[in-house]
């Protein structure tokens, strides 16, 4: 059975990130999280989405920076 949630060193380290740009990103919104109690927790299915929307706005960027 697959982990579902990850806590904040899991999902740093499955992100590639530090812990302290996690941190961040959480009181900033920029990622999607789960608190449960005191605890801070990712749902590994929506890290993934949010990666992969994040890779979409990147092209798009990418693109339109060609076009202009």
């Amino acid at each position: 059975m697959e982990k579902r949630l990850l806590n904040i060193n899991e999902a740093a380290e499955y992100m590639g990130l530090s812990k302290n740009t996690l941190y961040t990103w959480v009181c900033q919104r920029r990622i999607p999280f789960v608190k449960c109690g005191w605890l801070t927790k990712f749902d590994i299915r929506d890290v993934d989405k949010w990666i992969e929307s994040r890779k979409v706005q990147e092209r798009n960027l990418d693109f339109n920076k060609k076009v202009l």
